[in-house]
């Protein structure tokens, strides 16, 4: 057997079903032997692009998602896409094929191991045959216990000499149990917290939602009278469960949560790490107390402190026994008519929509999309100042992925959806902006190929948003920003797919209702106002709360 074949068999053993990537000569042979292995190979056009892919993979499947490229530009390639899953925590393996080992004066040559540590990644190096299974095992160890990727790099002269395989471990196999209990005293720190609180927020995070542990924070809500807000990694998460849902902690919630989250005199944070965009720098939560649950070591939050009492455990198991140790507590706290008529009165509040002809008010597109879309399709949202409607205005419960905050990277949106839709099979639209859309057109012909069922809503203000507003507030030439581009329905089109160029309310409607009956590739270019701020814009630039 040969050291790629090994290596090949074991991603099989580590449970790798599907790989993102660019054929080149120094991984050809690896990919070979994974299709002889009935591993689904995913090729793309650009290998940063299908990083991005296995990142979004990565997110919805629950274990590392994997990349691959061939040596030197393949690898440099990859610096955006891997920085942002970094930023993310995301745990995927790229197989890097490298030049022959020591030929530093190859064309493709590359020093991968400083060029990893750059872009923020692991990095396990192949340097003997003998060490292709242990190769792998380790990569696949660092992603998952360190929650990041991984580079693999493997000489292509390494990759083809002779391998005696032996009985792999899966990395899996090596890792502690999932659940880590929690310290009874700590347990018992929280209850006296908790129970001396008239103010309770609930914050669940992404961590909690991984965890599955939805019933466990509703009972713990029932006993405290908590709002339960959500980080943007859990937006929407049970929304559907509770009446007390505030929606996002941070800069993205709404006016009346903010004002309800600054009365809290107790935070309970559950799987989120209340970092400064949660915390929004403790602005929210001047006065509270603060219990956190989370797996992860003690750490800072965004306001600088630490919290009063950490509980380092699974969040289930840690929401179990504190629910036990409230045992009948009841406290009234937030459960009240009044917090009920201030939390659905801004959602009930008439908006004055923009009237500019051939364009669509952001805000009542994001109406429409969350009307229209059915909950059990599932949604990405990308960043940009036209993802800040999104961000805030989509009120239906549904899976939600946001890239908000992950190394601030445009474009990165719609390669997580297509990854996504290869590891769940479900329907999902996208929402990004006209230039994110477009710095990675090329992939949406790569979803036309396997026929994925993503739907591209491009909010199209023909601009790059967060400049051209960001240029209004300094009293700069807003115009700078403006990109003009042509109907992105009909480009969808042109590459295999299908599409629309919407500028009303009633087109929209129609172009989602074509979507939702036949899902597959297609994009809806929705053209947009360029003259409506979002709300957070209005916070930051102006100083305004709407």
């Amino acid at each position: 057997m040969k050291a790629y074949e090994a290596m090949a068999e074991a991603f099989v053993k580590e449970g790798t079903t599907d790989v993102f990537g660019m054929m080149g000569d120094a991984n050809m042979h690896w990919m070979d032997a994974l299709a002889q292995r009935d591993v689904r190979l995913y090729e793309v056009r650009h290998e940063g692009s299908g990083l991005g892919m296995a990142d979004g993979w990565a997110r919805a499947a629950g274990r590392p998602g994997v990349v691959t490229t061939t040596s030197g530009p393949g690898v440099s390639q990859l610096a955006t896409s891997m920085l942002c899953a970094s930023r993310a925590g995301t745990p995927l393996v790229a197989f890097c094929g490298e030049t022959s080992w020591g030929d530093e004066g190859a064309v493709q040559y590359l020093d991968q191991r400083r060029f990893a540590a750059a872009i923020e990644c692991g990095f396990v190096h192949l340097s003997k045959a003998d060490q292709a299974e242990e190769a792998v095992q380790r990569a696949f160890y660092l992603a998952r216990t360190e929650n990041r990727p991984v580079m693999l790099s493997a000489p292509f002269d390494v990759q083809t000499q002779e391998f005696e395989p032996g009985d792999y471990i899966p990395s899996h196999e090596l890792l502690p149990g999932s659940r880590t209990l929690p310290d009874p005293s700590r347990i018992e720190a929280a209850r006296e917290l908790i129970e001396g609180s008239k103010r309770v927020v609930i914050i669940a995070g992404r961590g909690a939602r991984r965890a599955g542990a939805g019933e466990e924070i509703l009972e713990l809500q029932a006993k405290t009278g908590a709002l339960l807000a959500t980080t943007l990694q859990a937006k929407n998460w049970l929304c559907d469960r509770t009446e007390f849902h505030v929606g996002l902690s941070g800069l993205f919630g709404s006016k009346p949560a903010q004002e309800l989250l600054q009365e809290a005199d107790c935070v309970i944070a559950v799987g989120a790490s209340l970092n400064h965009y949660t915390t929004e720098h403790g602005y929210l939560y001047p006065d509270a107390r603060y219990v956190q649950i989370d797996s992860a070591p003690n750490v800072v939050m965004g306001n600088g402190r630490v919290a009063d009492c950490y509980v380092q455990a699974d969040a289930v198991t840690a929401l179990t026994e504190l629910n036990q140790v409230l045992g009948a507590t009841r406290i009234e706290g937030f459960h009240t008519a009044e917090t009920r008529s201030r939390l659905t009165g801004w959602l009930e509040a008439p908006i004055d929509y923009v009237n500019e002809p051939g364009r669509i008010d952001p805000r009542e597109a994001i109406k429409v999309l969350d009307a229209a879309m059915p909950r059990e399709f599932d949604l990405v949202l990308g960043s940009g100042h036209q993802t800040d409607f999104g961000t805030m205005l989509f009120q239906r419960s549904r899976q939600v992925t946001s890239n908000y905050g992950m190394f601030g990277a445009i474009g990165q949106a719609p390669l997580l959806t297509i990854g996504q839709i290869v590891a769940t099979g479900r329907p999902t639209f996208v929402v990004e902006g006209d230039a994110s859309f477009l710095m990675h057109l090329p992939e949406f012909e790569t979803a036309c190929r396997y026929g994925l069922p993503m739907l591209v809503v491009v909010m199209n203000d023909e601009g790059l948003g967060a400049e051209y507003h960001k240029l209004g507030a300094k009293g700069l030439t807003q115009d700078l920003a403006i990109i003009p581009n042509p109907e992105l329905g009909g480009v969808a089109r042109a590459l295999g797919g299908g599409g629309a160029t919407v500028r009303s309310a009633a087109e929209l409607e129609a172009a989602v209702a074509e979507y939702v009956a036949d899902p597959r590739p297609f994009v809806i270019d929705v053209r947009i106002s360029r003259e409506v701020l979002s709300v957070p814009y209005r916070r930051l630039w102006y100083g305004e709360d709407v």
